[in-house]
């Protein structure tokens, strides 16, 4: 008779990986926004400008990310603030040149062989009709995924850290957090949780796969 096989135990204290998305998972996201941006005959800096300083497209963005505006409203009320007159697909068309970073999904494949319990937890701009997680091929990479639209709660709100622990079956402190904004970090910190701020520096994947005890692995 076979006998079963015993479960993979982590290399280290930790027990759970948890990724951001866009800025962790992928390329750069604000180079490609860019090209895509004087490729419409807009300013280089159109995109990021009016996505983060304008203040009705802030709310709109906020509102995107917390499922109380659907992706395809969100095109068509922010069109007109960029100066487009074509509003279909509009998230899509300026991500379509954004790829997964190939590092940092080694380290999750990886992460997750060695017995981590590995969770997405992101800041969403919408599934439909552009969804960025299929677009990179992401998500079959998690035990566990925290998608704010889906939610109706986003990062820095504590609950939805709570929500991500909660479904990896995990305290905080045998978890550790990577994303590249600063704000989202210390929410995570307060549950006992390590974080990482994915700076865009190489050797950021390498700083995770030591705390994990795996960097023979990638």
């Amino acid at each position: 008779m076979a006998q079963p096989v015993a479960p993979v135990s982590p290399p280290s204290a930790y027990r759970g990986l948890i990724l951001d998305f866009a800025g962790v998972l992928t390329t750069n996201a604000l180079a490609v926004h860019r090209e895509w941006c004087v490729s419409q005959g807009l300013d280089a800096e159109a995109w990021r400008r009016t996505l983060n300083t304008h203040p009705v497209v802030r709310q709109l963005y906020v509102d995107l990310e917390r499922g109380a505006l659907s992706q395809a409203d969100w095109n068509r009320q922010v069109a007109p603030y960029l100066g487009l007159a074509d509003h279909e697909n509009l998230m899509g068309r300026a991500w379509a040149g954004v790829r997964a970073a190939a590092d940092m999904v080694t380290l999750a494949k990886a992460a997750r062989e060695a017995g981590y319990v590995v969770a997405m937890l992101s800041n969403s701009f919408g599934l439909d009709p552009f969804d960025p997680y299929a677009a990179c091929g992401v998500w079959e990479l998690f035990d566990v995924t925290v998608v704010s639209e889906l939610e109706g709660i986003a990062k820095p709100d504590p609950a939805i850290y709570r929500l991500a622990l909660e479904r990896m079956g995990l305290s905080g402190e045998v978890c550790v957090f990577v994303d590249d904004h600063p704000v989202n970090l210390p929410p995570a910190e307060a549950l006992g949780i390590t974080t990482v701020l994915a700076d865009g520096q190489p050797e950021t994947v390498a700083r995770i796969a030591s705390l994990l005890g795996i960097g023979a692995c990638v």
